[in-house]
């Protein structure tokens, strides 16, 4: 797959356009590398077997859009984007990456310093270069610098969302081959974390040798690093490292809880073992007789393990070396909820702001998927780079709202399309539209969107107040981070939520693969505290609508059931436990 090379270079576009100040163009490219990465299908497949068509039918992929796609798949280069390379020869990819600057600062640093890369800018940094810039000082300089220590933490992960297109490429790639019976990803990977390191494959075969071979002609592998009979290490174009570990079938289910971890999680698990006279690795679960004897009691099934050692299974995304194992140990395991649990889309975006599709066609794609409703969120006034409504524009699409439910009780569709509006929440904890206005829609979600740098009290104070506001329903990504971009604005989450749970306002867990917001502790801390929580896609095309999976993924590594995700209710209880609510 070519996908995540191409969302690069659509993101690199984007940036030099930005320092060109060309308008609207660079989040069109932004738009369309989130989708590109994301989508599931091969975009050189897509383009193979339904040409430029096919690909103008991915969320953001235009007519300019879908000619560069080819250009690239034809010639292995976009002739527009190396002419800007050779103009601004800057490392446009990494620098961006730092929390603070972007397009336009990139262009001055360069213009100015003559900076190229990351070293060149914390060399700079630290010889206070950028602090006599008009324009920067001390704080600037300070705030960079922080940002390269956030970026280098994060160096060598992977966000969720962008290695399972690949991932599951693979997967469905091995399991085409005769010599391969059965195959699963392990790792860090089955629980869901946020970010990842490398991809763990288990296999069974009947054929390594030609197990091993079909997996080195996986068409993204870049390198080979070590190939063996039983193990196989390799990194993909994209820079992931994969190992394809073969087992055999008596020992499957305990390599996957093993390869699975977490370490603690394991650690726990054969201390366990080791008190009933058992040893448990990834070979199986035994019961030593003496130093040279040992019999094997389990494991080809995972979930025999755990039931041996006299616990309920443990869901792979609870298995951190936290409480879990005591608490399966007394059968007190919460049920998480499930990806088909979730009836309701709270947060999506439409053409009448910075979405792609009308309401109708989000509308029409829901029914498709199987939700029963969705709600409106488009952005508000004072997010002018979104084209956010005013008071007047969002009375005409509540009218517009109530025009397409109307059609849809005409078809007998128990289908509901909600009003809502992602309300911006100002520095001074104010709202951007006027009450009188907002009580009048269905959901109301609030957010902030500027102003990061205030102090975290200061930042505490202002979502707090917004949060008194009778008619917010549901702060949306409380926490503003972006993984592997930007840490988050600094707010007290922990008062926060102290706060949601006394004014009964929602916290919503945003499943953009970037977001995630809230992490999987702040969601246990809601949880454990009961304020409800709602999983929204932040959807710009209807495609997003699968991002759903991350959200649901979060959520339960979060612990949460479903009587702590709000959109697991039917529409008219949904609807009644905001009233209930706040």
């Amino acid at each position: 797959m070519k996908n995540s090379e191409i969302a690069k270079l659509f993101e690199q576009m984007a940036i030099y356009l930005e320092m060109k100040n060309i308008q609207f163009k660079p989040q069109a490219y932004r738009n369309a590398a989130l989708a590109i990465e994301t989508v599931d299908n091969d975009i050189e497949e897509i383009f193979k077997k339904s040409g430029e068509k096919g690909l103008e039918e991915i969320s953001g992929v235009g007519v300019s859009v879908a000619e560069k796609i080819i250009e690239y798949l034809k010639t292995g280069e976009i002739k527009e984007l190396e002419i800007f390379k050779k103009e601004i020869p800057v490392d446009v990819e990494t620098l961006s990456a730092i929390e603070g600057v972007g397009a336009k600062i990139i262009y001055k640093l360069y213009k100015e310093l003559k900076i190229k890369n990351l070293k060149d800018l914390e060399e700079a940094c630290k010889k206070h270069k950028i602090k006599n810039l008009q324009g920067f000082g001390e704080k600037s300089e300070e705030r960079i610098l922080k940002g390269i220590e956030f970026l280098k933490q994060g160096k060598g992960k992977f966000i969720l969302g962008s290695v399972i297109p690949i991932a599951e490429n693979l997967l469905n790639y091995l399991k085409q081959s005769r010599a391969i019976k059965k195959a699963v990803i392990a790792g860090s990977y089955r629980r869901k974390k946020e970010t990842i390191g490398d991809i763990d494959i288990l296999a069974i075969s009947n054929d390594s040798v030609k197990a091993m071979e079909h997996f080195i002609k996986f068409d993204e592998v870049a390198h080979i690093y070590a190939k063996g009979e039983t193990k196989t290490m390799v990194r993909l174009k994209n820079g992931i490292d994969v190992d394809l570990r073969v087992v055999q079938d008596n020992s499957y289910g305990a390599a996957l809880l093993y390869f699975t971890g977490s370490k603690e999680h394991n650690i726990k698990l054969r201390e366990l073992a080791i008190k009933k006279n058992w040893k448990l690795n990834e070979y199986g679960l035994f019961q030593i007789k003496n130093v040279e004897a040992e019999i094997l009691i389990v494991g080809k099934i995972e979930e025999e393990i755990y039931e041996k050692l006299e616990m309920q299974y443990i869901e792979p995304e609870l298995r951190e070396g936290k409480n879990e194992i005591e608490l399966a140990l007394k059968n007190q395991l919460p049920k998480l909820v499930e990806y088909e649990n979730i009836k309701g889309d709270l947060q999506l975006h439409t053409t009448w702001s910075e979405g792609e599709n009308s309401i109708k066609e989000m509308s029409d794609y829901a029914q498709k998927i199987g939700l029963e409703y969705i709600c409106i969120t488009d952005h508000t006034k004072s997010l002018k780079i979104a084209n956010g409504l005013d008071e007047k524009r969002l009375l005409m699409q509540i009218i517009e709202i109530k025009k397409l439910n109307s059609k849809l009780e005409n078809l007998n569709s128990k289908f509901t399309i909600l009003t809502g509006a992602e309300v911006n929440i100002l520095k001074d904890g104010s709202l951007d539209i006027d009450d009188e206005i907002l009580e009048k829609l269905d959901f109301v979600g609030a957010a902030i969107h500027s102003n990061f740098n205030l102090s975290k009290s200061d930042q505490t104070e202002r979502m707090k107040k917004a949060m008194v506001n009778k008619n917010i329903d549901c702060i949306f990504h409380p926490t503003g981070r972006l993984i592997n971009k930007r840490p988050g604005y600094e707010i007290n989450i922990n008062k926060i939520i102290d706060f949601a749970k006394k004014t009964h306002t929602i916290l919503e867990i945003n499943a953009q693969p970037y977001r995630l917001d809230l992490k999987d502790e702040y969601i246990k801390k809601c949880v454990a505290q009961k304020v409800k929580m709602t999983i929204g896609t932040d959807a710009h095309h209807y495609s997003q609508f699968h991002f759903f999976g991350l959200g649901v993924s979060q959520a339960r590594r979060g612990w949460a059931e479903n009587e702590d995700i709000l959109n697991t209710l039917p529409v008219e209880k949904f609807l009644k436990s905001l009233v209930k609510n706040k």
